[in-house]
């Protein structure tokens, strides 16, 4: 957001379009591996992680292209929102461009390789990958000169923070799931979901659409950690591969990251961007609304053709 919006504003871009499309794409990391939602959501479903991020990865280049689809269709239609880059900046030799680029992407493509590559290629369970990932960030911060105490202690002190979020939220849900489950509430959910009208696709519709409106209102950690417990047992019952229907809650979760008021993507950029560049919250609401339509569109194509989510897998498992 730092370095987007300031850089597409300058150029005369649309100031909806420049927060909308820097906003959808930040979700997608909630959603491509290494995706802390998958994995917490694989031990609470009894599903491996590695799996996930398996399953994971095609839907996620399914939502990239469409967003891809949509800016460049919408810029044809009406060029004045994206002006061209001026020819002068277009004039730079071919070896630098490509230097630019491989300097670039080198450092996150390496942060990437060592924590999935661990994972994929059955070195490591998720949580020491994790660790590989945080050694290697290290090393690639004193490559680059980066790394000093403060960085150290600034990032300690952020992940801790985070850690105790997790914790926290994490153990109330299961105290009020425990509770609720207790009273026999889950019971009387187990029956609303399997009496929906329309079968096992009436069911799953209503799960989608009640999660749907809970991104509007609970965060996204306070979903998983209560509703996967009681979801999670009805998904055999209904019929459906539990990895698909996984990633169906998580591609559904990944739109209350901008969907007013719990929406945690638009807040974040709101807090982010300076108020010289003139991008106001009202340009972020109206530039995000299409993406979460095409997450729907996305959710639609997985729903149509399951074996995006499962060929990946099946195919790690030969």
């Amino acid at each position: 957001a730092l370095l987007a919006i300031p850089a597409m504003v300058s150029r005369g871009y649309s100031k909806s379009l420049a927060a909308g499309s820097v906003c959808a794409g930040g979700t997608l990391g909630i959603l491509i591996p290494p995706s802390i939602m998958l994995v917490i959501y694989g031990p609470m479903a009894f599903i491996s992680v590695g799996k996930l991020f398996m399953a994971a990865f095609i839907p996620g280049f399914i939502l990239s292209g469409l967003y891809c689809s949509y800016i460049i269709v919408r810029c044809l239609l009406q060029p004045d929102i994206a002006p061209a880059v001026p020819a002068e900046e277009r004039r730079v030799p071919l070896l630098k461009k490509t230097t630019m680029l491989v300097s670039s992407l080198f450092p996150p493509a390496l942060l990437i390789l060592a924590v999935l590559g661990t994972i994929f290629l059955g070195i490591a369970p998720p949580t020491e990958a994790a660790a590989v990932g945080a050694l290697v960030a290290t090393v690639l911060a004193i490559a680059y000169r980066r790394f000093s105490w403060q960085v150290l202690t600034d990032t300690l002190s952020r992940t801790l923070r985070v850690s105790a979020m997790i914790l926290l939220i994490g153990g109330t849900a299961f105290a009020f799931v425990g509770v609720f489950l207790a009273a026999g509430c889950g019971k009387v959910i187990e029956e609303l979901i399997l009496a929906a009208p329309g079968g096992k696709w009436g069911a799953f519709a209503l799960v989608m659409f009640a999660l749907f409106i809970l991104g509007f209102f609970i965060d996204w950690l306070g979903i998983l950690f209560i509703m996967v417990p009681i979801i999670s047992p009805l998904v055999p019952t209904l019929g459906f591969d539990e990895l698909w229907f996984a990633m169906m809650i998580c591609v559904n979760l990944q739109m209350s990251f901008m969907t007013p008021p719990m929406a945690h993507a638009i807040f974040y950029l709101r807090g982010s961007v300076d108020p010289s560049w003139g991008v106001t919250m009202g340009d972020i609401i109206r530039g995000v609304i299409p993406f979460v339509f095409l997450i729907m569109i996305g959710i639609g194509l997985c729903v149509a053709f399951p074996q995006l989510i499962l060929w990946l897998p099946a195919q790690m498992i030969k």
